[in-house]
Formats: structure tokens, sequence, C-alpha cells
């Protein structure tokens, strides 16, 4: 009987699975009318979030962020340079997104994900939107001074998708913000030029001879942390953190980003119906 029972089984999941290949949409609405998900998630509950920092040791801030299965590598280095005329006491953030083929079927090897320039200028914008001037921004670039008019910093902020299973631009600017949590401004010294350079591992055990500027490594001061939560939106129901494949078959798509202070930063909604479910978003 015994393997009468497991045949009877595996041939029901055979069923399923390939029911779930050829309909998919049919699939998971059937799921929806029992206000459950395939993974037996509840519909507005995310997924299981961790952190990691300092996941790259010769970077100056770094972190792994995982959300499900997505998971970024966000890794900043910080370099000096001359900052504009038109903004002499300030430094300068450079961020940029990468997918590579490892990090979904989609992505293959010499074609660049479409998703890719979506999700970093999104961030990105994110990002640079708090930074200067607003109360609720997430970075002065006043901060990133170190003699005004002379030199500054410059942050190279490089954001690794590992593996791309929804949620991307949520799990990417939770490990940008870790990574910059996490950061300390490497030591400068001044060179024969009277330009400042960072202080080299040599440098710092006192081999070269140059003093260093700044005594302390220092971290960055977070005026305001952004987080967001990515939803699909489908006829009535809402699908919290959504997974890639649920991503691909919804019909609406939206990302609310907030601050600390639980105040709108900014709504993102890459296509779908205009003016539909309006009292679902609200």
């Amino acid at each position: 009987m015994s393997p009468m029972n497991g045949s009877g089984d595996l041939s029901s999941e055979m069923e399923v699975d390939a029911f779930r290949h050829l309909f998919p949409l049919r699939f998971h609405e059937r799921h929806l009318l029992e206000s459950i998900r395939p993974d037996g998630r509840p519909l507005g509950r995310a997924r299981d979030t961790t952190l990691a920092l300092g996941a790259v040791a010769s970077a100056d801030g770094s972190a792994l962020a995982k959300i499900g299965c997505t998971t970024m590598l966000a890794a900043i280095k910080m370099e000096v340079m001359t900052p504009t005329v038109e903004s002499p006491d300030e430094g300068c953030i450079a961020v940029e997104f990468h997918m590579p083929p490892i990090c979904s079927p989609i992505v293959r090897p010499g074609r660049p994900a479409e998703v890719a320039p979506v999700v970093s200028k999104q961030l990105s914008d994110t990002i640079l939107r708090q930074v200067v001037v607003t109360f609720s921004g997430m970075i002065d670039l006043k901060d990133l001074s170190l003699v005004s008019g002379k030199a500054a910093w410059m942050a190279y902020l490089d954001i690794y998708c590992l593996d791309a299973d929804g949620a991307l631009f949520d799990t990417a600017l939770l490990s940008a913000v870790a990574a910059f949590c996490h950061l300390k401004f490497p030591m400068v010294s001044l060179n024969d030029d009277g330009r400042l350079v960072v202080v080299s591992g040599e440098s710092k055990g006192g081999k070269s001879g140059k003093e260093a500027v700044n005594k302390e490594q220092r971290k960055l001061n977070l005026i305001s942390i952004p987080f967001s939560l990515t939803c699909t939106l489908h006829k009535n129901y809402i699908l919290a953190d959504p997974t890639a494949e649920e991503e691909s078959i919804m019909e609406t798509l939206v990302t609310v980003v907030l601050d600390s202070s639980l105040r709108l930063v900014s709504f993102y909604k890459p296509g779908g119906p205009v003016l539909a479910f309006t009292s679902a978003v609200m």
C-alpha cells in the first residue's frame, strides 16, 4: 500500500505543478479566494528579512540584505574629490546597480537586464532626493566635506543583485541604507602637494611619517532612514512583498517609500491600470 500512496502523492504533486505552470493566474487566484498564498503567507505578510553588516571587508561600508530569497549586496568605497564651484562644501554620492546573470533566469550573459536601469534610477532618486536641504533627508552632503572648496568625499555605492525573487527595490534600498549605517570614513592626510589623500594601511602604522588629518574614523550621520514596501494589486486583493512569480502575473505593482517619521518619500507605480485600485492604494 505504501508504494501506491507514494505514487499517488507524486502524481498529485505533478498535476498541481503542471497546473501552476500552464495556468499561473488561475492557480494564484484559487489561493487568493482562501486569503493565502502558495508559499503559505497571508496576503499582507512580508517574507523573513535578514541583514548582515560588513559583508565586504575591503569596502568602507557594506551590507548583505535578504528579503525571502531576494538577495542584495551593497558596498561603498570612499575617495577624496575636489568639490564643485557651485557646491564647495558638499561631497557626492554615485549609485550603480548591477544584475549579473546568476541572479535570475531572465538575465542572460551579454544582455543587460531591462529591470536594472529602472531599479538603479529609482534607488538613486530615492537616496539623492533625501539629501541636502529637506528635513526628512537621509544624508546631508555637507557631512561629506573635508576642506571647503578644496576636498570632499565621493561615495561610490555599488549594489549587486545576487538573487532576484521579487521586491528588488525594497531589498536594494535596505542593503544601501544598511551599508551607509555601517560606513566609516577612511583616514586622510596631506601629501607633499598639500592635497588630501586617503591614508593607506601602511601609513596608519606610522611608516610614512604623514599624520592623519582626521584622527578617528567617524561614522556618517544619517538624518532620516528611508524604507519601502512593494505590493501587487489584483482585483480586490493586496499582496505585500510579492515574489517574482507574483509580480509577473498580477495586474499592478506599487512601491511606497516612507522615512523613519512615517512621512511619504515617494510612490512608484510602473505600469498597470492608470486609475484602477485607487481606494486600495489609499
